[in-house]
C-alpha cells in the first residue's frame, strides 16, 4: 500500500516513513500547501488540514504535534513550532528555571484523507519530563529537553527506531498505519 505524507520536515517525515514501512505501507513526501488554521486544538488543526487537501489517488496524511507543559499551563501546546523557532530550547528551559514540577506531555496528532474524501484522526501521547539541560544531538525541535516516562535518556539520545518505539507521533503512526491496512485495502470500505 502507498500513501502521501503531506509535509515539510523531513524529520517529522522519516519517522513517519520508518514506522510505516514496518507495516508495509509505503509512504512518498509531496509538496502539497496545506490549511494552517490557528487553534487551541490539535485535532482541529490536522483535522482541518486533512479536510481542506486536494482529492489524490491515494490517501494523504498530515500531522501536528505539540508539547504541553503542566507548570507552564499547557504551554506551548499548538504553538510548539512557533515558540520552538522563537526561544528554542534554552528559551523553554529559562522558562522553567527554579521550577521543580517538570511534568511534560508530547501530543501528535495524524490525520489521513482517502480518495473517496473521508477523513480520519489518530492521537499519540508520550508523558514524560523536561529535563534540566539540553541532552543528545539527534531529532529535532524540542527533542534534546524531553525525556519519556520510562527511559533515562532523551528523545535526542535516541535512534530512530527507539524513538519511534516511544514517541507521540510513533504512537499516533501505528494506530493509522492499523487503519489503513484495515480500511483502505483492496476490497475493504474506504
Amino acid at each position: 500500500m502507498k500513501i502521501y505524507l503531506a509535509t515539510g520536515n523531513r524529520a517529522k517525515a522519516a519517522e513517519m516513513i520508518s514506522v510505516l514501512a514496518g507495516f508495509g505501507i509505503t509512504a512518498e513526501v509531496v509538496p502539497l500547501k496545506k490549511l494552517e488554521i490557528q487553534s487551541e486544538s490539535l485535532e482541529e488543526i490536522a483535522r482541518v488540514a486533512a479536510e481542506h487537501l486536494p482529492p489524490m489517488d491515494a490517501p494523504v496524511v498530515v500531522e501536528d504535534a505539540g508539547l504541553f507543559v503542566d507548570a507552564l499551563n499547557g504551554f506551548p501546546g499548538p504553538y510548539s513550532h512557533y515558540v520552538y523557532k522563537t526561544l528554542g530550547c534554552r528559551g523553554l528551559l529559562k522558562l522553567l528555571e527554579g521550577v521543580k514540577e517538570r511534568r511534560a506531555c508530547f501530543r501528535s496528532v495524524v490525520a489521513v484523507k482517502t480518495p473517496s474524501g473521508r477523513v480520519e484522526v489518530f492521537t499519540g501521547e508520550t508523558w514524560g519530563v523536561i529535563t534540566h539541560e539540553e541532552k543528545g544531538d539527534k531529532g529535532f525541535g524540542f527533542d534534546p529537553i524531553f525525556q519519556p516516562e520510562g527511559s533515562e535518556r532523551t528523545f535526542a539520545e535516541m535512534n530512530l527506531e527507539e524513538k519511534n518505539m516511544w514517541s507521540h507521533r510513533g504512537k499516533a503512526v501505528r494506530k493509522l498505519a492499523l487503519w489503513l491496512l484495515e480500511r483502505c485495502t483492496p476490497g475493504a470500505p474506504a
